[in-house]
């Protein structure tokens, strides 16, 4: 059954991606093509993909159990403050206690937990600002650090 629930809600997600395909504007000098044919190609592949679904769906699984759940959206919510804190605080914080958290989760060590956080900030913010050149502040800018 919760194959073929997945499956009609691909369905209709698809077609409102092909409906939204047909407002895509063509230049004055159009390819033959044109820019509208891959998201048709997108919104049928997930179509012909989901009725696939429809015809032979899995046999029914095993749902974990709602602390699994729970987990899963503390994650998001994480990723989410994540999102919203880089700008204010920079790249160096919010990385820290988000890979934090989210290492807590895989394994409760409060300790190691902190040191992967850390480790992993200090070492994307290195890779990403000196590696490759991105224009990444690593505290707040009022700080005037990095």
């Amino acid at each position: 059954m919760s194959d073929r629930i997945f499956a009609l809600a691909v369905i209709v997600v698809a077609l409102g991606y092909i409906l939204s395909a047909t407002t895509i504007q063509t230049g004055f000098m159009p390819d033959p093509v044109g820019p509208k044919l891959f998201p048709y190609m997108i919104g049928g592949a997930a179509i012909i993909a989901a009725i696939t679904i429809l015809i032979r769906p899995d046999e029914e699984p095993d749902w974990p159990g709602a602390a699994t759940f729970g987990r899963i959206a503390l994650a998001v919510v994480v990723l989410v403050g994540y999102a919203y804190a880089l700008k204010p605080l920079g790249f160096l914080i919010p990385t820290a206690i988000a890979a934090g958290l989210l290492s807590y989760q895989i394994r409760p060590d409060a300790w190691r937990a902190a040191l992967t956080g850390l480790g992993l900030s200090i070492g994307l913010f290195v890779i990403f600002r000196f590696g490759l050149g991105l224009g990444l502040f690593g505290f707040p800018r009022s700080w005037g650090i990095f």
